[in-house]
């Protein structure tokens, strides 16, 4: 009786911090327990928003942290909308900027059993990667969109472009599909910009995962190689 009730107060603690239902708040915990306890079983579930960012950076970026942002979504019967029009609700009614307003979105629809870890709300699967620069945005973007520069940080891949849009967005097919990249660059400064990559129309979680930190070190050898290059 005493575990039970043990578990129940971990529930609630999680219910409180997170803004989850008792049934999802119990679920993931008994999934996390069933995977610390199965080593050898099926790979633990990949990280989630929540996991990724605190409440403190996310109150300090947005002005609300999860379980803040959580109750508004429930109240305004997010569970029932679409991805696109929950993070365009967060970014024209209350202001949260657009990188921030997707994150939310996806942590909220993690928390409410409407997506998985690197899993689309429509059932897809991608992995993102994101890194800020100490070059221009418009060095950033030639680094994609030019062919014989994107190969020095990009070797091996064949990436048939679909759009490029100097200096915000790159878009192109990924080794020969079905996969596709979707690429956004923002200025942080004059002297430094932030990449972001999504990866989409991945087949499964574990390819997902993959790509994911394959985009990690990718990421890692574009900064290496421009702001080397930049310091010439």
């Amino acid at each position: 009786m005493t575990r039970q009730k043990s578990f129940k107060t971990r529930v609630r603690t999680r219910m409180d911090k997170t803004g989850e239902s008792y049934t999802i708040a119990r679920r993931q915990l008994l999934t996390k327990a069933g995977a610390h306890r199965s080593p050898t079983g099926p790979r633990a579930a990949g990280r989630t928003q929540q996991d990724r960012i605190s409440d403190a950076l996310l109150r300090e970026r947005t002005g609300l942290d999860w379980a803040g942002w959580f109750a508004r979504l429930d109240a305004w019967g997010a569970v029932a909308r679409t991805h696109t029009e929950t993070a365009r609700w967060l970014a024209d009614e209350h202001g949260v900027p657009g990188w921030w307003a997707q994150t939310v979105t996806v942590g909220y629809e993690q928390a409410r059993g409407l997506r998985a870890p690197g899993q689309r709300r429509g059932g897809g699967f991608e992995a993102t990667g994101s890194r800020t620069v100490a070059v221009p945005v418009e060095t950033l973007f030639h680094a994609f969109a030019d062919e014989p520069t994107r190969r020095r940080w990009l070797p091996g891949v064949e990436v048939r472009v679909r759009t490029a849009t100097a200096p915000k967005t790159f878009r192109a097919d990924w080794a020969g599909g079905p996969s596709r990249i979707v690429v956004g660059l923002t200025p942080v400064t004059g002297s430094k910009a932030r990449v972001a990559v999504l990866h989409e129309k991945l087949t499964d979680a574990d390819e997902a995962d993959r790509l994911k930190a394959y985009w990690r070190d990718r990421l890692g050898a574009l900064k290496d190689l421009l702001e080397r290059e930049a310091a010439r």
